[in-house]
């Protein structure tokens, strides 16, 4: 079987597995946020954070449950990692240092996990399944609730009420994301994924049967269940350094396909989640479409560009092998990318850095739009209706009527909120991007000079910016000016864009419902759906086209 065809073929299988599991999640999860019932574990919850889980919030109060939790978990986050020499399990490791304990905290709350350390050589047991995977399943969590606080605000009216953040919480933490994750974590461990806590194992370097004469060291630890959180809650942190790369973790090419429909599913199937609340799956399928066609568009350029390549080399390799498994040839790679980089994973089975000039601005690009198609937990979602706004209210200004969206009239108040939601992340990448290139230490960090060289410095802002999480290799980010710059591009990206989201949304639910005419825009046609993936595409390029130029275009046109 050639790479392209076997490419091909794990492609469809990842598209008939979500396909099966698209409605009975996206059905289930939906009646998790609709359910009046509280399970017992739930009660103990709420009586142990004094909070009353049936009162109901708007959106300022639900904003300030939403950053004191995440504060909250920063500090402890924090605290822990500087505590680290200190405590049992630490493997020997030390204390990590501030301003890299400052970016760790604030990364996997934010549900980036970006990583300037190697996690095998700086992290002990405690500080990984205490501190890094229970913020995987929380910072997870909080993507979804913001989420549905939206969706609320499009279902309900005349109220101000978008529900509870801490009852949103405690229910996607332990109805949805523990039972999938463990389920995830049994699958991965029976496949070879290693789960365990044991110490420091020195082991000889051999090949063909042969002593090297060398050996490596080679911790243990709890990375199948870490490995499952990771991708099911778009997280993306890796257990060691080479991430979904290393063995441990992904020991085979059905592991690296399973994992790729662990970091999918979510994020697809809240459209149905979406469509069910609001009172029309219909409105959902239209959403779903609009991700799959954006997200399949990019996978087929992907692997245009990683396999149709110039040289004897590349081609008796099959494709561009440079950088990637030959466990998982040029095809998954190029679906692991793309699926990594349009979600919030950050998760990489190959180096993105040795893509092809056009395939790393493909991954970059990713991330550009938004993270949308399908995106985060949780954020994919409340970033694509952000953009369905936008979109209706294009479409109002060319037919010269209101628009309006779900029953709902967008006017200023909501344009400017929009507006507001898409314009804060192209400012913090472009800004921290320009301001790590004018300044004459931080060049220093790049592996590579000139269009190369700009897009590990570019990808890097653009990962922190959108909280993926991923990096272009090559770049040292482990400085005082990266940890603390990533750290806040991290916090900003995460937090600013919530603020208009949740102000959005308790806009939304205090206006009356609009009635259907003939002049409404029928917003689960094809046509809308269009109209969506061409205003995405529009409004990334117009505004991250001409740093591309200088970086990937530059380089891929070369």
């Amino acid at each position: 079987m050639g790479p392209v065809l076997a490419g091909l073929l794990q492609l469809l299988a990842l598209i008939g597995a979500l396909a099966l599991a698209y409605i009975p999640l996206g059905t289930y999860m939906a009646g998790v946020y609709s359910s009046k019932k509280h399970l017992r574990i739930e009660k103990w919850i709420y009586k142990g954070i004094g909070a009353n889980p049936d009162a109901e919030m708007t959106w300022p109060a639900y904003l300030r449950g939403v950053l004191a939790f995440s504060a909250v978990g920063v500090l402890f986050l924090y605290l822990l990692q500087r505590l680290q020499g200190v405590l049992p399990g630490s493997l020997g490791f030390d204390s990590v240092d501030p301003a890299q304990s400052f970016n760790t905290a604030v990364s996997f709350v934010t549900n980036t996990n970006w990583q300037s350390y190697y996690g095998e050589q700086t992290m002990g047991h405690v500080v990984q399944s205490a501190g890094l995977a229970v913020q995987n399943f929380v910072s997870a969590a909080v993507g979804i609730a913001v989420a549905v606080a939206l969706v609320r605000g499009f279902a309900r009216s005349r109220t101000g009420e978008l529900g509870n953040f801490w009852s949103d919480l405690v229910r996607g933490t332990l109805r949805i994301l523990v039972p999938m994750a463990a389920v995830a974590a049994v699958i991965l461990v029976a496949c070879g994924a290693i789960q365990n806590f044991s110490g420091i194992h020195e082991v000889g370097q051999f090949f063909d049967g042969h002593s090297m004469g060398g050996s490596q060291q080679w911790n243990g630890g709890a990375v199948a269940s870490q490995e499952a959180i990771k991708e099911l809650g778009t997280n993306g942190g890796g257990y060691f350094n080479a991430n979904s790369a290393h063995p441990f973790e992904n020991p085979t090419p059905f592991t690296n396909l399973f994992e790729i429909f662990l970091l999918l599913v979510i994020p697809f199937a809240l459209t149905r989640t979406f469509g069910v609340l609001v009172g029309s799956v219909k409105q959902g399928y239209a959403i779903l479409a609009t991700m799959f066609t954006i997200w399949l568009g990019f996978v087929a350029l992907m692997m245009w560009t990683e396999f149709a390549h110039h040289g004897a080399a590349l081609q008796a390799a099959g494709g561009a092998m440079e950088g990637k498994e030959v466990r998982f040839g040029v095809g998954s790679s190029s679906i692991f990318a793309v699926s990594t980089t349009l979600t919030s994973t950050g998760a990489v089975d190959s180096f993105h850095s040795s893509f092809t000039g056009l395939g790393g601005g493909i991954t970059m690009l990713g991330m550009m739009l938004g993270e949308i198609a399908p995106g985060g937990t949780g954020s994919g979602l409340y970033g694509i209706l952000i953009m369905a706004v936008i979109a209706v209210f294009i479409a109002g200004l060319m037919v010269g009527r209101t628009p309006e969206y779900l029953g709902r009239k967008i006017g200023g108040r909501e344009m400017k909120l929009a507006a507001c939601y898409i314009l804060i992340t192209p400012a913090l990448v472009l800004v921290f991007t320009a301001a790590s290139m004018a300044l004459p230490t931080p060049p220093h960090s790049m592996l590579n000079s000139g269009a190369h060289g700009f897009s590990e410095v570019l990808y890097a802002f653009t990962s922190a910016s959108n909280n993926n999480g991923s990096a272009f290799a090559g770049l040292n980010a482990n400085t005082d000016w990266y940890n603390t710059m990533t750290g806040l591009a991290m916090l900003l990206g995460r937090f600013l864009p919530m603020v208009f989201v949740l102000a959005l949304a308790g806009s939304l639910a205090e206006q009356k419902p609009v009635p259907v005419t003939a002049g409404t825009l029928r917003t689960e046609k094809p046509l809308f759906t269009g109209l969506l993936v061409g205003a995405i595409l529009i409004i990334t390029g117009l505004t991250y086209f001409p740093a591309l130029a200088l970086g990937p275009l530059a380089e891929g046109l070369a």
